[in-house]
């Protein structure tokens, strides 16, 4: 039986979310055209494959001949033109995107998914006008999307289940884990609680309780190695301890609760932005931004090979000797 080729995926913007998603593709054994004005195109493509193969080697990926499968295109039509995937990742603007996916819907196969990495913007929101958005949908991951592995599903409110379906498919086949999202919300759901905490670390750095890498430390050696293993309301319901979320909500829940109302509402004025800007580049602008990357990767490959380890016997599974 012959086995069924990868599909062909056209990555539109090679910025940061793009090369990396370029990558991964790649390294799935996907033909990928890319497409961006950026007049350095092939060059960066190349630097972002080399940066990125011997991460996605240490996930176990076959890296040999990574950039073979990789072409940089003239255009977003050219790019399209024979993709059985499109992951857009263009300028956080609802008018850019929704004049590229009336191209999109026009030059892609009828088939193709039309994917888009939005960061905050729900697709409904640049989709109202054009005749084919069932095959639209936003998929949007953390960055770098060949290392993290989160992709937020969410459909809009003309996106077809079987395009819904087909995303989480796709996502799950080049290695992610694909979340779908019953409801459209700016921010969607893990930038809204990634801006949550920052406005919180903005005002306690701003009120001068700790500087920007103390409270970088706080998170990483606690919170941070907490949710990273079970998340916010698992992490929660073991710190109730035998009595569970409900121990914890009953007994501690009146003085969280009365700690919101404490929660700190950062003023976002030209002058605030620029003590936090200064705050953060004195903590960190010493160090160069590759070798900061550089860094954080290794620590979330890291976590990444910790949390792939069954450690545990599946429920109700007998232990065979």
């Amino acid at each position: 039986m012959s086995k069924t080729p990868p599909p062909t995926a056209a990555v539109i913007g090679a910025g940061t979310i793009g090369l990396s998603w370029t990558a991964l593709f790649a390294a799935h054994g996907m033909a990928v055209r890319v497409s961006d004005p950026r007049p350095d195109l092939a060059e960066a493509v190349d630097t972002a494959l080399a940066q990125a193969a011997p991460q996605l080697a240490r996930q176990g990926l076959d890296v040999r001949g990574l950039a073979d499968r990789v072409r940089p295109a003239d255009d977003v039509t050219e790019a399209v033109r024979h993709a059985d995937v499109v992951q857009e990742n263009g300028p956080e603007d609802a008018d850019f995107k929704r004049e590229l996916f009336a191209i999109l819907v026009r030059a892609a196969p009828p088939h193709a998914l039309l994917l888009s990495s939005s960061s905050a913007i729900p697709s409904s929101a640049f989709t109202g006008g054009l005749d084919d958005a069932g095959r639209i949908l936003i998929g949007h991951p953390f960055n770098p999307p060949h290392l993290v592995p989160l992709v937020e599903v969410v459909p809009g409110e003309r996106t077809s289940e079987d395009a819904v379906n087909r995303a989480v498919a796709f996502y799950r086949s080049v290695g992610r884990v694909p979340v779908v999202e019953r409801k459209e919300i700016p921010g969607f759901v893990g930038n809204r609680l990634q801006n949550a905490l920052s406005r919180e670390a903005i005002h306690l750095v701003e009120q001068g309780v700790v500087s920007p890498s103390e409270l970088d430390t706080i998170m990483v050696n606690s919170l941070g190695l907490r949710w990273s293993t079970v998340g916010p309301f698992l992490g929660a319901h073991l710190g109730g301890g035998p009595g569970g979320y409900r121990h914890m909500a009953e007994h501690i829940g009146p003085s969280m609760r009365r700690m919101w109302d404490s929660l700190g509402r950062p003023e976002q004025s030209p002058a605030q932005t620029e003590r936090l800007i200064a705050a953060v580049e004195d903590a960190y602008g010493s160090r160069p931004y590759g070798e900061l990357t550089q860094e954080r990767d290794e620590r979330q490959l890291a976590v990444l090979a910790a949390l792939n380890t069954d450690t545990t016997t599946a429920p109700n599974e007998e232990t065979r000797s």
